[in-house]
């Protein structure tokens, strides 16, 4: 980022000397010299808009122009066998030129996604497989942290694009008055700073941003849409918007969900029922990955653990719950066994006991 600064300023710098020394339109060197700045800005200004446009994009608005200025090129042919030469018929060409060559452009670029560039191989088909590579990350998918775990594995592969204005949401959230939101930030910033150091990933910040638009999740869309890049995110509701608008979504709770061991009805697992459920008599419990276990007749054995059969299991796209059962009674016998029945020997034999004689002597 700062290489590109300086790449900008210098070019910027160049355009204003020239201007300065060759002195266009009659200007004296002042005038040259403000005149060389303006441009070299305005130039900087459509470098910064170019950027944003997709490939499609381009060679759709390049094929429109072409095709604007050959009709322009027809029309003037019209108007000099139509009109007297002078100022008038010099007007209007010039006039058909702009207005051919400007709605050729905006057509072209507009209409540019209609291109099957990967059909034509080579470099416009590794352009289009290094958009689909790309992947933008979200805030909360960035504030949660098991990105970091899961790029470690190297299951991730192409580019992570961070948005400055993303960047700048999680600057907010760290400088919030709000102990928690502040804390949430900060891990944020640290996950984000350990992925840059692994050597695997290769992260871009870039500075795309779309002032039109005011929230954050939207201008994510925004930005998946102009890139040809899916989402990742842990949101459910940017999750829904971004699959209704067709960009393609990561979403970190399903790959989580979908890594959880399965747990069939029927069968028993021992957990800690942490607090009581919404209904009578239910108690709730979590397992170590999160998923929530509401037990049915546990509300007496809060702060302990029990054995609990599992009963049914509801899978969602915002996660797994786990319904089950307490049994008391079979609790109860497990804790208390029944004691076993002793007894002595001889206690039920009814022959007596034999006598011993002393004999006399002995």
């Amino acid at each position: 980022m700062l290489d590109l600064l300086i790449i900008r300023f210098a070019f910027i710098v160049f355009v204003a000397v020239a201007s300065w020394v060759i002195q266009p339109f009659g200007l004296n060197k002042i005038e040259a010299l403000i005149a060389g700045v303006l441009i070299g800005l305005a130039v900087i200004v459509f470098e910064m808009r170019l950027r944003r446009v997709s490939l499609k994009q381009l060679i759709g608005a390049v094929i429109g122009s072409i095709l604007g200025i050959l009709g322009a090129y027809l029309f003037s042919l019209v108007i000099r066998d139509s009109l007297v030469a002078g100022s008038t018929q010099k007007f209007l060409e010039l006039l058909v030129m702009l207005l051919m060559s400007y709605v050729g452009l905006i057509v072209g670029a507009s209409k540019g996604d209609l291109l099957n560039l990967a059909a034509l191989g080579g470099v416009f088909g590794a352009e289009n497989k290094g958009r689909k590579s790309q992947k933008i990350l979200d805030t909360s998918v960035i504030i949660d942290g098991r990105i970091a775990d899961i790029a470690e594995t190297g299951f991730l592969d192409g580019v992570l694009v961070i948005p400055q204005f993303v960047l700048r949401e999680l600057q907010l959230v760290a400088d919030s008055a709000d102990s928690l939101k502040r804390n949430r930030g900060r891990r944020g910033l640290d996950v984000l700073a350990k992925l840059q150091k692994m050597a695997n990933l290769n992260i871009q910040i870039v500075e795309d941003d779309f002032p039109s638009v005011r929230e954050v999740d939207l201008k994510l869309i925004e930005l998946g849409k102009m890139y040809e890049a899916k989402i990742m995110t842990n949101d459910f509701n940017l999750n829904k918007v971004a699959q209704l608008q067709g960009v393609e979504v990561l979403n970190i709770n399903e790959l989580a969900n979908s890594l959880k061991p399965i747990v069939l009805p029927g069968e028993i697992m021992r957990v800690f029922i942490l607090k009581e459920g919404k209904e009578y008599n239910q108690g709730v419990a979590y397992l170590d990955d999160g998923t929530m276990v509401v037990v049915d007749n546990a509300r007496k054995m809060m702060g302990k653990n029990v054995d609990v059969s599992v009963t049914s299991v509801l899978q969602t796209t915002a996660g797994k719950m786990i319904f089950g059962k307490f049994d008391e009674r079979a609790s109860a016998m497990q804790a208390n066994p029944r004691p076993m029945e002793t007894k002595t020997v001889g206690q039920d034999r009814k022959t007596p006991l034999p006598i011993v004689v002393e004999r006399a002597g002995e």
